[in-house]
């Protein structure tokens, strides 16, 4: 491990893997990088210093310029199932610098998306453009806000060097710490083109590294495959509570560590629409609101087909055990998503009743094309007048069942709304909110997305909220789409 005046303390254990995991690469130096955005706060928690980092030395790390002391820069291998497809993929933009151990002795990657070409890259110039990067910024660290496990945003700098998409545009490099990089493609591509032998070694260090608590487990494969389980339907009944669209659910952007990961055509969706997609990628709507929950158990599947050979000698049985931990998974998400509703009406205690009674309330939200995060947040604040919804005579029919199932608990009515308060954002990224700060930004004016991330930073906070932030956008007859940004 190596320390110094900045505070990196990287200790590599990616990089002690077979090496047909991945290739050492450097990040291809940039024209003149400038810093963007620099997250103080994680900066601090990762041990670093952000006033060393605020610095010339700083840009140059954040830009590739200058690798920071004990890095051991690399591209990660990986392939992955794209909109069902299977392919051999990796790392064709990014660069891992290494695992900084940050003062609590935690394990953390810091990498460089948009670093330059690597022996991943496919024919792409392995550069990102700014708005991307900051779109990832800014939804990542909303995220993390919103208590949803995510990787993070370091900084974003600028290159001086253009990309060329559709027109030029400003280059730039996000320095993104995740918990790791490894995803459900990893697995997959030491399953599919490594030895078992390989294999093996990568579900060894998966599991040291995340789940150290099984790692003498006879039975060890098997409880790797249930926890990811677990960690994934967590994950993604906590996407749907808030209305977090991922757009690309691959089976590449999928970790292990069940971290949210990869920001490309995300989005928060306004009005209740279960179909809603926001990706122009996404023509089919595969990756739709309602899908999400599936596509997360088809992607585990792919998973547990991976690490099949492990789980048991004999196929048939290693299946059998791989089915009966995938079944938890439907029942897992069921009972977070409904017990993260019933927090969001208030409700302490179970009855049969209640997931009808939330369906009718959604049901609802949906005939009357209402806001999904306004709709809980009028309901939290006790301010009915807010939304055409509420002068209905169907939601005065459920209100009053509403109240009368609130009467039924042992918790008061300030009980009750405190709850609400801590399940239901006040605030989240709206996307005509994010494009104006990427805009203004893209145009030399950082103040519009640094008051948007001031907004964002405590988003269950009722008692100082901007309403400005709360508002939703002027109707339109072109639907909202995300890009991936590559």
């Amino acid at each position: 491990m190596a320390e110094n005046n900045i505070g990196w303390k990287f200790d590599n254990s990616y990089a002690r893997l077979p090496e047909s995991f991945f290739k050492p690469t450097k990040p291809t130096p940039v024209s003149s990088p400038k810093l963007v955005v620099l997250n103080k706060s994680l900066a601090e928690s990762l041990g670093l210093n952000p006033e060393l980092l605020n610095s010339k030395e700083g840009e140059a790390i954040f830009g590739g310029n200058q690798l920071p002391e004990g890095a051991e820069s690399l591209a990660q291998a990986y392939a992955g199932h794209q909109f069902g497809h299977f392919t051999m993929l990796g790392d064709g933009r990014a660069v891992l610098l290494g695992e900084q151990i940050t003062p609590e002795g935690n394990r953390m990657d810091i990498q460089l998306k948009g670093a330059g070409r690597t022996h991943y890259s496919r024919g792409g110039d392995g550069r990102a453009a700014l708005g991307p990067m900051l779109r990832e910024y800014i939804i990542s660290e909303a995220m993390n806000a919103l208590g949803i496990p995510t990787t993070r945003s370091l900084a974003v700098v600028t290159t001086g060097d253009p990309v060329i998409r559709e027109t030029d545009l400003p280059g730039a490099i996000l320095s993104r710490v995740a918990a790791s990089h490894l995803r459900v493609g990893t697995f997959q591509y030491a399953a599919g083109f490594l030895k078992i032998e390989d294999l093996q070694t990568l579900a060894e260090y998966a599991i040291v590294r995340h789940y150290p608590d099984i790692e003498n487990d006879e039975m060890r494969y098997g409880n790797f495959l249930h926890e990811v389980v677990k960690r994934q339907a967590d994950l993604i009944s906590k996407w749907m509570l808030v209305g977090f669209i991922h757009g690309v659910m691959n089976t590449d952007n999928m970790t292990i560590s069940g971290e949210t990961i990869d920001y490309g055509p995300c989005a928060f969706m306004d009005t209740y629409d279960t179909k809603t997609v926001f990706s122009s990628i996404d023509t089919h709507g595969r990756y739709a609101y309602e899908n999400q929950p599936k596509i997360g158990l088809w992607n585990l599947a792919r998973f547990a087909e991976s690490l099949l050979p492990l789980i048991d000698q004999d196929e048939e049985k290693a299946v059998e055990i791989a089915q009966s931990i995938l079944e938890e998974y439907p029942k897992r998400y069921e009972e977070n998503w409904s017990a993260g509703m019933r927090a969001k009406i208030g409700l302490f205690n179970e009855e049969p009743a209640d997931l009808h009674l939330i369906n009718e309330l959604l049901e609802l939200m949906y005939q009357h094309k209402a806001d999904y995060t306004n709709t809980f947040r009028s309901l939290t604040m006790n301010k009915l007048e807010n939304l055409l919804l509420f002068d209905t005579k169907p939601f005065q029919v459920w209100y009053e069942k509403w109240q009368a199932r609130l009467n039924r608990q042992e918790q008061s009515r300030d009980e009750s709304q405190e709850l609400m308060r801590i399940s239901n954002p006040t605030v989240i990224p709206r996307n005509h909110r994010v494009e104006e700060a990427l805009k203004a930004a893209e145009n030399g004016d950082l103040s519009v997305m640094e008051n948007l991330l001031n907004a964002l930073a405590d988003p269950y906070d009722y008692d100082s909220v901007k309403e400005e932030y709360c508002s939703v956008p002027a109707p339109s007859t072109i639907p909202y789409r995300t890009f991936c940004g590559t």
